[in-house]
């Protein structure tokens, strides 16, 4: 394949756990895929590591200090990738006209804006980001739509759910019954609840299938990750919140499942590997290696399921049902849970509140926080703050 036919992505948030599977991915098929961009947080060492590697045309920080320290970096290095910094310039990046495809995996709502930057310039955005669904829900989509962009679901589940699908979106409401999402159920799948108050974060951040980012570790453990993707299931796929279920998985190898009306169950199974969804999403159609092992079905020692309808699990993960409160809440209550949910464990990370008092702070914010409009991107991020604010109170509140 030509240079002028290889695909140009930008990876964006390319230092955490996606972006580095991504640019694992990437480097297996460099005659396929150029990394034309490459963004970042504040971890400067690898930044400089990854460019040092593959030569981007750009690359950005979140913050002039950062910015400036990769410049000096990569400049000692004979590296020329060109070095901008902010929330502004990485949005750029991520609507660039030579770039075709674009990783989505900046963690929180500061991945709203690039995600929404690369839907409205029509390109093949690879959504790893969970928030902009979540917080940006029916309008997210609808903005996909209006400017033909191709969005690929990178969460493994949500990528199991799109690869068992039919091919023709408009086939799925007569034909789906339901959507069934698998979650491991943590750290704490089988841990008494009564202990809760005593988890620290290195506990809850001890995953026991994947690798994953600090935040995403403690959602895992609370099951907030999975009452987000429950959400984001709902606007990516246009189902009613009725037509979602999750089911407790402990060996991650089932990553979710579409039922039909005739009672027939379609599932997509692998190893807990992220690079099968991300190989998945830069080739789709086709398909690529990735790099993950095989999975040996001889190795296997059984696949068991387990009912978050059980007493003890609805005790340990209440912020599960907090997905379908938002869903059938006021417009705008699914952005007002993740920034609360963004809040508490912040603060959990810091110190600042016990473990078992996250879902409080969720649940008392989604309830005090007057939710409002939500269609334009000022309009959802003004309602973020408004959130915080109100959840920041709840942190103090639980914490006194």
């Amino acid at each position: 394949m030509s240079d002028r036919q290889r695909q140009r992505v930008a990876v964006l948030g390319a230092t955490g756990s996606i972006g580095t599977s991504t640019l694992d991915v990437l480097a297996r098929h460099a005659d396929v895929y150029e990394v034309f961009a490459l963004a970042a947080g504040r971890n400067v060492p690898l930044m400089a590591q990854q460019c040092v590697q593959f030569r981007p045309a750009y690359a950005a920080m979140a913050d002039t200090q950062g910015a400036a320290q990769l410049r000096s970096l990569l400049q000692e290095a004979g590296v020329a990738t060109q070095v901008l910094a902010g929330e502004a310039a990485i949005a750029e990046l991520a609507a660039h006209p030579q770039v075709d495809t674009v990783m989505a995996a900046i963690v929180g709502v500061a991945g709203l804006a690039p995600a929404l930057a690369a839907a409205q310039a029509g390109k093949r955005l690879l959504l790893a980001n969970k928030e902009a669904l979540v917080v940006g829900g029916a309008w997210f989509m609808q903005q996909v739509r209006a400017h033909g962009a191709v969005l690929l679901p990178i969460d493994s589940e949500h990528s199991a759910v799109f690869q068992s699908l039919p091919e023709q979106p408009r086939t799925w409401p007569t034909r789906v019954e339901k959507i069934i999402l698998t979650a491991s159920g943590g750290p704490f799948r089988a841990r008494d609840a009564a202990t809760f108050a005593d988890v620290t974060p290195e506990q809850a951040c001890a995953h026991p299938n994947w690798r994953m980012g600090r935040k995403i570790s403690v959602d895992s453990a609370t099951m907030m990750n999975k009452a987000l993707e429950v959400i984001e299931a709902r606007y990516l796929f246009d189902v009613a919140p009725e037509q979602l279920e999750v089911v407790i998985h402990p060996q991650s190898v089932i990553h979710s499942m579409v039922q039909f009306r005739d009672g027939s169950i379609i599932a997509q199974l692998g190893t807990p590997d992220m690079r099968v969804p991300i190989a998945y999403g830069l080739a789709w159609p086709e398909r690529i290696e990735s790099g993950a092992a095989r999975l040996d079905f001889h190795a296997l020692a059984g696949l068991t399921f387990e009912s978050f309808e059980e007493p003890a699990h609805r005790r340990r993960f209440p912020c599960m049902a907090l997905a379908w409160q938002a869903l059938h809440g006021a417009q705008g209550s699914t952005a007002i849970l993740n920034a609360a949910n963004e809040v508490a464990v912040a603060a959990f990370l810091a110190g600042q509140l016990r473990f078992d008092q996250i879902y409080a702070v969720n649940a008392e914010t989604l309830a005090r926080c007057v939710a409002a409009q939500t269609d334009s991107l000022d309009a959802l991020l003004a309602l973020d703050q408004q959130a915080r604010r109100v959840a920041a109170a709840q942190v103090q509140r639980q914490a006194s």
